[in-house]
């Protein structure tokens, strides 16, 4: 039992590293306050929330790393700041994007609350990113679920929007209540809730492995919903068509990072015993054969993903089940269960940043003007929006992963962790998907250069701030898939996720 002034002190000392959280949670008061004062100056609460981003990204920066706090429940390491730095540049385009987003401005809506939301939700990011103790991770999930289920039905009066709100809320009741379940089965078998204290426990204790098997299946399955995982997609497809582009953007990246960086410090810290040397393969303990079954899912989620795109014709809904297969394709990189996988998947994640949210960037700017996501409506694209065409076609060509993109540097990487684990089948299972891919995406291309070209339906003009950042990130997609070693050089140097003894 530890003493009160024992535990005073290490609250003290814990918050000398927390501060980009404490940045973020002044932030969230401060938006609270001025929406009520400034309600009728629509962008403050964004400007506000973009100045909160990047002092937190400035205290990031300066704060010192590989530290335990909060009774060893939380870290700062370079793990957790690699996903934060993500999930923050994911929060400063997606600001950007709001400013000129159709569906957010119709109806004079306020937009002070979707900003105040989008806070609270990094806030949840960031402690699922650092998280070592099993409550606070459940704790943490349900901060950003809160907010992400009250801004995927943020356009209410839209029925897709109200109904996909509606679908992600029970969904995530479901995941929530099975994760909840499997940490007190965990906990019983155990008797802690801290990682690594289960870990050492698991090492040097025998248990029946059938129970150990159920609980740590259901806390997977906890963060397999946030992941898009098969069989836990089910959310995925209503929730990224009936919200707001904006938010489906987001979901698709900066909450899959979140979901991944807790997947991956659970089965480290949790249910191995890693060697220091980068690349080595972890020790799992029990006899249970985790590679296997993360291969398995993996292979499930990118080939379901893959298959069911194919006869999509919405676009927000072909990207939400292109998102399933990027999951699979990550998850490749988590079954190999070594650092090299992990630094595998840390590339992954930053380079698919720029291609997704460009994507989805595009298709935001073309929908607002034509009032269309039907694929069909895209058709004639090149020629009435040329530049917009040619870059959605880069990033296109990105999340099919050809080179010269960064997409080909992220399932290079990818490919070559899961072949040197020996896992071939695997590899040759994601390259076939990578295949069938091609298939959907160049459906997209065929329709923007090749279909439609004898209608006279006219320009469509198309400026603003919005413009200009979807080109950087087309640019940034084919800079990186030439000069990626600083990428690669800052993926390994994160991979190792800091272990307390």
């Amino acid at each position: 039992m530890i003493e009160f002034g024992n535990l005073v002190a290490n609250l003290q000392n814990s918050l000398s590293f927390f501060l980009p959280e404490l940045v973020l949670v002044f932030t969230l008061l401060l938006l609270i306050v001025t929406d009520l004062i400034f309600r009728k100056i629509r962008f403050i609460n964004g400007y506000i929330s973009l100045l909160g981003f990047v002092l937190a990204g400035i205290v990031l920066f300066i704060q010192p790393k590989n530290l335990f706090g909060f009774l060893n429940s939380f870290v700062y390491d370079d793990f957790s700041f690699f996903f934060k730095i993500i999930i923050l540049l994911t929060n400063v385009l997606i600001v950007l994007m709001s400013f000129e987003s159709k569906e957010l401005m119709e109806k004079g809506r306020n937009l002070g609350e979707f900003y105040t939301f989008l806070v609270g939700m990094t806030f949840g990011m960031f402690l699922v990113s650092g998280a070592t103790n099993l409550i606070l991770i459940y704790l943490a999930i349900e901060t950003m679920s809160i907010s992400s289920y009250i801004l995927a039905g943020y356009t209410k009066e839209i029925r897709r929007a109200s109904e996909a709100s509606l679908k992600y809320v029970i969904f995530g009741a479901v995941s929530s209540g099975l994760m909840i379940y499997g940490i007190s089965l965990l906990y019983g078998l155990t008797g802690s809730l801290n990682l690594v204290e289960i870990r050492d426990f698991l090492a040097t204790n025998k248990i029946d492995t059938l129970p150990f098997f159920i609980s740590s299946l259901l806390i997977l399955a906890g963060f397999a919903y946030k992941i898009s995982a098969v069989p836990f997609h089910f959310w995925t497809p209503d929730v990224y068509e009936g919200a707001p582009i904006t938010i489906t953007a987001y979901l698709s990246v900066a909450s899959k990072a979140a979901g991944f960086a807790v997947l991956l410090r659970f089965l480290k810290l949790g249910l191995s015993s890693p060697t220091e040397a980068l690349g080595s393969l972890w020790t799992m303990v029990g006899n249970i054969d985790w590679s296997f079954i993360l291969a398995i899912l993996a292979t499930l989620t990118m080939t379901l993903g893959n298959i069911v795109a194919l006869w999509q014709n919405n676009l927000k809904r072909l990207l939400a089940y292109s998102s399933i297969a990027h999951a699979g394709y990550i998850l490749m990189g988590v079954a190999v269960l070594n650092d090299n996988g992990t630094a595998s998947v840390l590339v992954y994640f930053f380079m698919y940043l720029l291609m997704n949210i460009g994507a989805f960037i595009c298709v935001m700017l073309v929908a607002d003007k034509i009032n269309s996501e039907d694929i069909k409506d895209f058709e004639g694209l090149g020629y009435r929006s040329p530049l917009i065409a040619a870059v959605f076609s880069i990033l296109l060509f990105s999340l099919i992963g050809l080179p010269p993109t960064a997409g080909f540097i992220a399932k290079f990487y990818v490919f070559a962790a899961v072949i040197e684990a020996d896992l071939i089948w695997l590899a040759v299972v994601g390259v076939i998907n990578s295949v069938i891919s091609l298939y959907y995406y160049v459906k997209i291309m065929r329709n923007m250069f090749i279909r439609g070209l004898d209608e006279n339906k006219g320009s469509i003009p198309i400026s603003g701030l919005n413009q200009v950042i979807v080109i950087i990130l087309a640019f940034l997609t084919i800079l990186f898939g030439v000069y990626f070693s600083p990428i690669i050089n800052w993926a390994n140097a994160s991979a190792n996720i800091l272990i307390w003894k």
